[in-house]
């Protein structure tokens, strides 16, 4: 009777164990979508910089999968954010950049450019409102910057739940209170902008922690104004500049940044919520070239090349991706919301196209992606400004990256740029006339795959363009102010 006993307490506890196991394992994670603002592919130091210190990111690289050809939909704001919310390319949503698409003087435009859209319309459905049905709340807390007006609570009507910040404006007017914010309330007078919304994003956590929560931590910096604590910045100042990177407040934003993602991850473990909890660190275009450099990369902000647009990405999700491991296939902004469909067992939406792909598969390190390739399409002008020594930083075109190749097409006069990346990170070699036909292949693949998604060609010439008076160089001297001081 005592053995018969015994054997029926293990039998129970073997039962309970076994249904414990599969309550967790289809348990839905949690989601931590954090995504910084100008965070350029070289301003950490777990991607190689020597100038700033990023201890965190490097910590939560080496729990996580780093991404070293991670993209962003656009260079610049606006357009990137719109893309990861709404899970489709440009031409679906009609927002290309940020404020017009007719930048610089009209004598100088070639092309008349195709009208921009300043918004995320409603009829788009957000990734929030997608995740709501699986049983998610969502909150968003930090840089919206899709609506067009100031009365528009742009998360809070598409998907999220809680709504901390978002708004219309794209940058802070201070990063210290007080912040003179449309919607968020001043706090002490001195009060750092990065720290606050870090304490609204965790009382979110700990008013979810039961979970599953999709929280999207979009912070502003290090946007400009480029502004830092004092105490965190004169360690920077007598710090040998390394690789074009060299200023001290820039480098002190990126470590304020640094650190209040330390403050997040940390409260995950304290809440035993880490465990089930996917950490997404990703950015919305390159790094701004007045402050920083992308060295070996091309170019920045604003820009089409490789420095405008690759950006650093680590996921994290313990048990599940193995630590410090490292994915090389290229994925981009629009990747991210048939993911978290993925992650949290969501339906994808009825009769809405989404452009990315899961990368799920890519997560064991044994799966692949079943695109050919990857695109973008900016039929806009954006001028130079901070003192750059061009006319502009990018005029209408498209750019194409299939496995190691990249083409990009200028609409202004049909000039092609073909590079191996894998060869040539820094895009040095122009390899049109050297690999012709390569580059009319992947001419027509770009040309095909904006026909059928119906990208609109800007073709029509600017008959108030006069070659004349386009100037080779900006003048010297015309430099717009980014430093608004520190505390």
């Amino acid at each position: 009777m005592k053995l018969i006993k015994q054997v029926s307490v293990i039998i129970f506890l073997i039962s309970s164990f076994l249904q414990v196991e599969a309550q967790q394992s289809n348990e839905k994670p949690n989601i931590l979508f954090i995504i910084a603002d100008d965070l350029g592919w070289k301003d950490t130091s777990f991607n190689g910089s020597q100038f700033f210190e990023t201890p965190n990111l490097d910590k939560l690289a080496g729990q996580g999968m780093f991404f070293t050809n991670a993209y962003a939909n656009a260079p610049n704001c606006a357009p990137s954010r719109a893309a990861i919310m709404s899970g489709q390319y440009a031409p679906r949503t009609g927002v290309y950049t940020v404020g017009s698409s007719e930048r610089g003087e009209l004598e100088w435009r070639a092309l008349i450019p195709t009208p921009n859209q300043h918004r995320l319309d409603a009829d788009k459905i957000t990734i929030a409102e997608s995740l709501k049905p699986a049983g998610y709340t969502t909150g968003f807390v930090g840089k919206w910057h899709l609506g067009a007006t100031r009365d528009q609570n742009g998360p809070a009507e598409q998907g999220f739940d809680v709504n901390v910040a978002g708004c219309y404006n794209g940058k802070p007017a201070s990063y210290f209170s007080p912040y003179r914010h449309e919607i968020l309330k001043d706090g002490p007078e001195g009060e750092y902008l990065t720290d606050r919304l870090t304490d609204e994003a965790l009382t979110f956590i700990e008013n979810n922690k039961k979970g599953p929560f999709f929280l999207t931590m979009a912070y502003h910096s290090p946007h400009t104004p480029i502004q830092a604590k004092d105490s965190i910045m004169q360690k920077y100042i007598p710090k040998p500049p390394s690789n074009g990177q060299f200023d001290p407040v820039y480098a002190a934003m990126i470590e304020s940044l640094d650190s209040n993602i330390g403050r997040l991850l940390a409260t995950l473990e304290t809440l035993k919520i880490a465990e089930n909890t996917v950490v997404i660190l990703f950015s919305d275009n390159g790094g701004l070239h007045a402050v920083t450099s992308m060295k070996p990369l091309k170019g920045y902000k604003g820009t089409l090349s490789e420095g405008g647009i690759r950006v650093p990405m680590i996921i994290r999700w313990p048990g599940k991706i193995g630590a410090g491991t490292v994915c090389h296939e290229p994925v981009i902004g629009t990747d991210f919301y048939p993911t978290f469909l993925e992650l949290a067992g969501a339906n994808k939406p009825k009769n809405y196209p989404l452009d990315g792909e899961s990368l799920v598969p890519l997560f064991k390190q044994h799966g692949k992606l079943k695109r050919d390739a990857i695109f973008w399409h900016y039929p806009v002008y954006l001028q130079a400004g901070y003192g750059l020594n061009v006319l502009w930083r990018t005029t209408p075109s498209g750019v194409v990256r299939q496995g190691d190749y990249k083409l990009m097409e200028f609409f202004e006069d049909d000039h092609l740029e073909l590079y191996n990346l894998r060869d040539d990170i820094g895009e040095t070699s122009n390899l049109v006339y050297s690999q012709p036909e390569k580059a009319k292949e992947m001419q027509q693949l770009l040309s095909e795959w904006r026909k059928s998604i119906g990208a609109p060609f800007p073709l029509e010439r600017n008959p108030a363009f006069d070659p004349k008076l386009r100037p080779q160089n900006r003048k010297k001297g015309d430099r717009r102010r980014i430093y608004r001081g520190s505390h």
